[in-house]
């Protein structure tokens, strides 16, 4: 019993010392004017003691970020050469050796506190904020919901098939984003669709399933590696599990208008039938298609339902349909272990990785 309280006293001891240092951090703690450069660019000054992502948002220089500066997603790399403090233990699980030695940092753990130098990528220099109004808004599943976002300003945007943006949750102590792929083909500029699970505790998929028609809804990008093979002849093998399937929509959705022979396989992972969002679009798109051809699978079919499809995993679908040697390039959105099979799979097809291109989430 005395073992317990005394764990119990420097439990609490210790929690209200990290209160207190993080107070006196905050609100004590003057480091005076700071300058930050960016890019070899003209430095400009700010006030010492934030941190430098919120610096860099400030500047409207628009990083990655999906965790709301709480060092869990990886996403807001930079590099500081100079003046960016030690590295911090909450950094190391996200930066591999050769970033380490190249000066990569998480800016939402960096904090300004002398002068400091950041070097940024350039594409990141043209990412802007867009204000839009909700047009649309209806469920494709029990607990995925469809958004059609309307631009206001600026009133059109220009992204490549597979981008994301990264919608501004409203209301956070701290600049809170969350990362959503765009489900639209790059043709419709002046709106573009979303597709939102809501996830338990989740704080930016409870705000977009909050948001009603006519409602304003704020972002920044676009985001994201996925560069589409001109080559008509290069098969595009998209692979998606739950909401991991709004690039592939937009990749399809974009052959379909510029190149509707090219050969394109889909597959989609899903748990049940409800899930199977969109299954219907993409039957249409088929026949529409001619080198488009649609594999469906659910995880866990319900006993006794009218489910025609295939079942199981869908890196094992893509294992069955895929032959070895053929020139391809394929796309993957989906959670990690989804990402993890079907590389192998691919890898087993004779895919090369510099020949895929992946979103986890």
């Amino acid at each position: 019993m005395i073992y317990l309280q005394a764990v119990a006293v420097l439990g609490v001891t210790s929690g209200v010392l990290t209160i207190l240092l993080l107070l006196a951090d905050r609100f004590i703690a003057n480091y005076g004017p700071c300058r930050v450069r960016v890019n070899e660019e003209d430095p400009f000054v700010v006030e010492g003691g934030g941190k430098l992502l919120e610096v860099l948002y400030q500047r409207r220089i628009f990083i990655p970020s999906a965790c709301g500066g709480q060092g869990t997603c990886g996403f807001c790399k930079v590099t500081v050469p100079k003046g960016g403090g030690p590295v911090l233990p909450t950094e190391l699980p996200y930066l591999s050796r050769d970033e380490l030695a190249s000066g990569v940092r998480l800016a939402c753990q960096v904090k300004v506190r002398e002068d400091v130098e950041v070097r940024v990528r350039p594409d990141y220099l043209n990412i802007r904020e867009y204000t839009a109004r909700v047009q649309a808004a209806r469920l494709v599943t029990p607990d995925t919901r469809e958004l059609i976002l309307k631009l206001t300003q600026p009133s059109s945007i220009e992204f490549r098939p597979g981008q994301y943006v990264q919608v501004n949750v409203p209301g956070r102590p701290e600049p809170t984003f969350r990362a959503y792929s765009i489900s639209s083909p790059p043709s419709a500029r002046q709106a573009i669709e979303l597709l939102v699970r809501l996830i338990p505790g989740g704080v930016g998929s409870a705000y977009l399933h909050r948001v009603r028609v006519n409602d304003t809804v704020t972002f920044t990008g676009p985001y994201g590696e996925f560069v589409l093979d001109q080559d008509p002849g290069c098969e595009l093998v998209c692979v998606g599990g739950g909401c991991g399937l709004a690039p592939m929509r937009s990749i399809i959705r974009h052959i379909r208008e510029t190149a509707p022979a090219r050969p394109c396989r889909l597959f989609f992972g899903a748990r049940t039938k409800d899930d199977a969002m969109y299954l219907d679009e993409f039957r249409q798109l088929a026949r529409e298609m001619t080198g488009l051809q649609v594999h469906y699978a659910l995880s866990e079919p319900k006993r006794g339902s009218d489910w025609p499809g295939e079942t199981g995993f869908i890196h094992e679908s893509v294992a069955r349909h895929l032959d070895a040697g053929v020139e391809r390039q394929a796309f993957l959105c989906g959670p990690p272990p989804m990402i993890e099979a079907t590389l192998q799979v691919l890898d087993d097809k004779g895919v090369s990785r510099d020949r895929i291109f992946f979103d986890e989430f």
